[in-house]
């Protein structure tokens, strides 16, 4: 009797998923799954050119969202259609000229801010360096970096013959991290006042100004000077800009669902439910729209369908640590918070309010809104976050 040998069966290639990757062209061109915002981001720059602030806690896809931005207006196209064996973007199909213009991407999340304004001047001048080089433009260091962004600007339109498409990331980090040092965060405070007064002369010149952080600071001259910029924080349009639905998660994820209900003997249904209390929940407006944050599903699936606090230990601000010893902040006391609008609309040293720093930090979200008052209720937005807070409390007491 002769025994034939069979060939085991490969299991199936798992996908490439991009934890910690916030590079548009690298994902699209490793073949990674990326889940299509390009429906969303139309809208906002299909129409007259324009500046926005979008305020999201960290790790939840700004920079991400950023590079994005920056690949539609170098007109790279090529990254939206079938590529790496990843399907085609919506962005290719729709009405865009795929125009080339000049993008400069500046962003602050590096830095030991602390040291003061000599940090800022190099880290500044490292970003402006790096995006002028794309130009063959050369910066000098000995200006001051109003003065090389003014150069900048005006030497990329020149070469492109293009409008600019200004992006700063994280504009902010210079100020959240020195929030417990007045005279370093004034001086940092004034000397970016002085660096983004740069986009209102030469608003003429910019097709597109799009900034993030993690709040808005009244007294820097993106919001006190630029009055043209329009904040999509808590607008209903733009509440999914970040963050991933529901739909988007069944959609987009479903080989990886379905390796965890293998492994694991769970049922779709109680998997499901028990993947919405532990990372959805975030709210961004007074409709009742939820986000999960990807940063989280992403580690969750990379690590085989366990279920851990993957934001708290890459997304907790230090400021935010250093924020509650210094205010004497009653940790126990931040579920259903009431806060007004206006709340939101300055964050700043002195007088800040614990909704203000809680609710931009991601670790309070909307769970409420009254029309007639316009007062917004605020609470944790999942288990993830309530265990992260449990653990923020355990190093605010020691």
């Amino acid at each position: 009797m002769r025994i034939m040998a069979t060939t085991p069966t490969k299991a199936p290639a798992r996908r490439i998923l991009p934890t910690g990757i916030q590079d548009f062209p690298k994902i699209r061109e490793s073949g990674c799954v990326y889940v299509d915002k390009t429906p969303q981001i139309y809208p906002l720059i299909s129409g007259t050119p324009g500046a926005f602030f979008l305020s999201r806690p960290r790790r939840f896809g700004k920079s991400l969202l950023c590079s994005t931005l920056g690949a539609i207006f170098e007109g790279r196209r090529d990254l939206f259609g079938e590529i790496a064996g990843r399907p085609a973007l919506a962005m290719d199909s729709l009405d865009w000229e795929w125009k080339a213009h000049p993008v400069i991407h500046l962003d602050l999340n590096a830095g030991n801010y602390k040291k003061g304004g000599g940090t800022l001047n190099s880290v500044l001048y490292a970003e402006m360096r790096r995006e002028a080089k794309k130009y063959g433009i050369a910066i000098d260091r000995t200006e001051k970096p109003a003065a090389q962004f003014k150069y900048l600007i005006e030497e990329a339109c020149e070469k492109i013959g293009e409008k600019a498409v200004v992006i700063i990331d994280e504009y902010d980090k210079p100020l959240t991290g020195t929030l417990g040092m007045r005279d370093v965060h004034v001086e940092l405070r004034d000397a970016l006042k002085e660096f983004y007064g740069v986009l209102k002369s030469y608003d003429a010149c910019l097709r597109l100004i799009f900034i993030t952080g993690v709040s808005k600071f009244s007294h820097v001259s993106i919001f006190s000077d630029l009055n043209q910029v329009t904040d999509l924080t808590l607008s209903p349009r733009y509440a999914d800009l970040c963050g991933l639905t529901q739909e988007e998660l069944e959609a987009n994820f479903e080989p990886e669902i379905e390796e965890v209900l293998k492994n694991t003997g769970r049922s779709r249904e109680a998997y499901i439910v028990e993947l919405r209390h532990y990372y959805n929940g975030y709210r961004f407006s007074k409709n009742p729209l939820k986000v999960y944050n990807q940063s989280s599903l992403l580690n969750h699936f990379y690590d085989d369908g366990r279920f851990l606090n993957y934001w708290y230990e890459r997304g907790t601000p230090s400021f935010l640590v250093n924020l509650l010893e210094q205010k004497k902040i009653n940790i126990t006391e931040m579920n259903d918070m009431r806060a007004m609008l206006n709340a939101y609309e300055s964050y700043e040293l002195d007088g800040m309010m614990p909704a203000v720093s809680l609710y931009p930090s991601g670790y309070l979200t909307i769970s409420g809104y009254e029309d007639e008052t316009g007062i917004y209720t605020l609470d944790f937005p999942n288990e993830e976050v309530r265990a992260s807070f449990a653990e923020l409390r355990v190093e605010h007491c020691r």
